[in-house]
């Protein structure tokens, strides 16, 4: 998902995305761990997801203080 995409949900939804993408990498996790994983890259892009999530939740968090 683009940043840009990201910047116009509300905090509900990015909280919501966060807890998806958490999801997601745990059972990918499982599947690492038994040997099922078949793209061991995707590990990686979900992190970096979950990241840009965050990112953009701190920004709105920073802009309600001030404002």
């Amino acid at each position: 998902m683009k940043i840009e995409k990201m910047r116009e949900m509300t905090e509900a939804e990015l909280r919501n995305e966060a807890l998806k993408l958490k999801k997601e990498l745990f059972n990918l996790r499982f599947q690492n761990e038994t040997g099922q994983l078949e793209n061991p890259i995707k590990m990686r892009d979900v992190k970096r997801e979950i990241a840009r999530v965050k990112t953009v939740l701190r920004e709105k968090e920073l802009k309600r203080a001030e404002g």
